[in-house]
């Protein structure tokens, strides 16, 4: 008979025997805070298709404190409550949401994950559920969680559901009462309870109308005044001197802008608006292992348009936001000024929906998923930072299917959808901005604070780069760099003063240095290591150390226009390759010599190549799928404009809608990434060189028929003067 070796392989059949703490591990780890676990409840009973949601809180501080959430929605049966309630991660309401079964009051289910039921445990561990469905009896658990959890396995852990004619929900209530005791947290503040406040009144949009209702409500017995005196968000929204509502839909958008005006400030209300344009979104940057990159390596052209593809999964986006003006001069004159800062301190940044019911925790006090105050750092005169604005985002849940919440319940999980979320939202944000710029610097100038906006655009990022050295401890290593940098700066500002050439030029190094600002700023923010952030900063001082070299004005001498045009073509023969755009140059195709001029060949070089660079942009925002049919530059020389040789730069774009002052003005720009100092540059080098930026008319240039876009003149000084 055959022996059987003890080391033969055996095999078996085990299941897994989760040990019952796990359902406390859920809790705990799944919801982040007692904050969140109350909002969650709340969410539960919006699922539940409740109109009226009360959140109690009695006994705060000793040991009798309870949490209480009682709901006016359907109810459990007790099928229900041993098939679903009682089975942690049931799929019931994710599989009706999948199949887009909506409730009476057609609502689709926020939960998905069977899960948000562990907010219970985050809270206490006393737990007793009462609820009725319609014309059924009241079902009572009652949950001993240090009980529970004592139990050495998950099948162990048993409870008892009880039956009975109703005494909560009589006559013909329905609903769910949650009441949680002996709290892992009683002692809450007045803080605390006013921050959850805000929070479970926040959860439905206060700025679309629902086709049901979903009131929340939060009581505090003992201390009713921690509740009170709420200031009504409706009339202060009302103060707020700008408002923009935006709807991205079909790769199409429409926007309203209005700037109400400022009670003391006589400035004309305006208003401006766009049906069904292009949207453009900020390209995608290339960047390189040490973050150093100094601009595209990319061959392709990048999406500056965003089109239908970019909602797939997402559906329509739509948004609504109000500004504030925090500057002193203006904020008095709005009232209540300090009512209005603790406001903006409170509920500043922008928040999302989904069918107007809240997604945690975007707009909270410290979450900044739209970066607005880094932008705000590298262009601190045009875009908004979080404490100024109170916005909201409204998606579709029905078609906003790629966008998956986190299972800790805090934002959804950053995959393709959720950036495209960001940069249609961006994008629309831009829009916002440069108008308000428009406003702003009109306040600015009325009010006498639109002096040497240049030099604070330096201190200002610079400021906010020691801080960020600071709070990670590199002050030690990064204060020196930083120092120089400013120090190099100041001397070249004063030098340019003593020049007679103030305001000029001071733009043109803020642009230079605005990547190595952000860059540096994201790498200490990061957390990279020491060595590559310090040779980020050692390459912003060296770029500020060149500059006095870039802007003498002492290698002038005399040179050939239609050379400079080569050259530019010449440098940018791979650009129109890779845009796609055709050049129309005839003065390239003849013989003659051209004009002389003389001036600083680098610098109009340098010009030149900006007014090409915003070309490129236009031309592709206007024909996102264009081909050289469409896309075209067009360069020559005008002999006699206005008594003046010309270089004419004109392209098939948009065309500009603002005027020639407006242009030419540091940091305005209708790009949504644009520092808005190409012109403003090219206008600089032409008056270093004796000239001028002009914008003609394209039949004073006589241009070809097809070119209706910008039209752009470098003025050169006549022959025999002085330059």
């Amino acid at each position: 008979m055959p022996t059987s070796d003890k080391n033969d392989p055996v095999s078996e059949t085990l299941p897994f025997r989760p040990r019952a703490r796990l359902l406390q591990l859920l809790g705990d780890q799944l919801i982040g805070s007692p904050r969140l676990a109350v909002f969650e409840l709340v969410k539960n009973a919006y699922d539940a298709d409740a109109e009226q949601v009360t959140v109690t809180l009695s006994s705060l501080g000793t040991a009798q404190a309870s949490i209480t959430v009682q709901d006016d929605g359907d109810g459990m049966t007790l099928a229900t409550v041993k098939d679903i309630w009682l089975v942690p991660a049931h799929d019931h309401r994710g599989l009706q949401r999948s199949k887009l079964k909506r409730t009476k009051l057609n609502r689709l289910p926020l939960g998905e994950k069977g899960l948000g039921r562990f907010a219970v445990h985050k809270l206490g561990d006393a737990i007793e559920l009462v609820t009725r469905a319609p014309g059924e009896q009241e079902c009572v658990i009652q949950i001993d969680w240090t009980a529970l959890i004592a139990k050495e396995f998950l099948s162990e852990a048993e409870v008892t559901v009880e039956t009975r004619e109703p005494l909560v929900f009589t006559g013909n209530k329905k609903g769910t009462r949650l009441t949680i005791g002996e709290l892992r947290e009683a002692n809450w503040t007045r803080g605390e309870v006013r921050r959850l406040l805000r929070q479970i009144t926040s959860i439905s949009s206060p700025f679309n109308a629902r086709s049901d209702q979903f009131n929340t409500e939060l009581k505090v017995p003992e201390h009713p005044e921690w509740v009170s005196g709420v200031p009504d968000i409706s009339v202060l929204l009302e103060r707020a001197p700008w408002r923009f509502v935006f709807s991205f839909e079909n790769g199409k958008i429409d926007w309203d802008y209005e700037f109400r005006g400022i009670a003391g400030i006589k400035l004309e209300k305006r208003a401006v608006s766009s049906n069904a344009g292009n949207l453009q979104i900020v390209a995608d940057r290339d960047v390189d292992d040490l973050g150093a990159n100094q601009g595209a390596t990319s061959k392709t052209a990048r999406k500056l348009v965003a089109d239908e593809s970019m909602t797939d999964g997402l559906g329509p986006v739509t948004g609504e936001f109000y500004v504030f003006d925090r500057d002193r001069e203006v904020l008095q004159l709005l009232g209540d000024s300090q009512l209005i800062q603790s406001f903006l301190d409170e509920n500043g940044g922008v928040r999302v929906y989904r069918d107007s019911i809240r997604v945690y925790n975007y707009g909270e006090a410290g979450d900044d998923w739209l970066s607005l105050d880094l932008r705000r750092v590298n262009t601190p005169t045009r875009n908004i930072s979080r404490n100024i604005v109170v916005g909201a985002i409204d998606l579709s849940l029905e078609k906003s299917t790629s966008l998956v919440e986190k299972t800790n319940r805090e934002g959804f999980v950053e995959n393709a959808a959720y950036a495209n979320l960001r940069r249609i939202v961006l994008g629309a944000l831009a829009i916002l901005e440069i108008e308000r710029k428009i406003d702003k610097d009109n306040i600015r100038a009325i009010t006498g604070k639109g002096k040497d906006r240049e030099a604070a655009n330096i201190t200002m990022p610079l400021q906010a780069l020691r801080d960020a050295a600071k709070k990670h401890k590199l002050s030690a290593e990064l204060d020196p760099l930083i120092n120089k940098a400013e120090k190099n700066y100041n001397e070249m500002r004063d030098t340019m003063l003593q020049a007679g050439i103030s305001g000029m030029g001071l733009a043109i190094v803020f642009h230079e240095i605005e990547q190595g600002v952000r860059l540096l700023y994201d790498a200490i923010e990061d957390g990279r290591n020491l060595q590559n952030v310090q040779v980020q900063a050692r390459e912003l001082v060296r770029v500020l150390d060149g500059f006095s070299e870039l802007l003498r004005k002492g290698d002038r001498r005399d040179h050939s226009l239609k050379h400079l045009i080569k050259r530019a073509r010449d440098l940018n023969r791979v650009r129109f390759r890779n845009h796609d755009v055709s050049l129309v140059c005839p003065i390239l195709e003849d013989d003659s010599p051209g004009i002389e001029r003389r001036f600083s060949f680098g610098l109009l070089l340098g010009a030149l190549n900006n007014l090409l660079d915003n070309a490129f942009h236009w031309l592709q925002v206007r024909w996102p799928e264009g081909s050289q049919n469409d896309r075209k530059i067009y360069i020559g020389i005008e002999p006699d404009l206005t008594g003046c040789p010309a270089i004419i730069v004109a392209d098939t774009g948009p065309g500009f809608q603002d005027d020639p002052d407006r242009l030419i003005k540091p940091f305005f720009s209708r790009r949504p990434d644009g520092m808005g100092v190409g012109l403003y540059y090219a206008n600089m080098v032409m008056e270093l060189n004796g000239g001028h930026l002009a914008f003609p008319d394209a039949a004073e240039v006589g241009l070809p028929d097809e070119f209706t876009g910008a039209v752009i003149a470098l003025m050169f000084p006549k022959e025999g003067t002085s330059s």
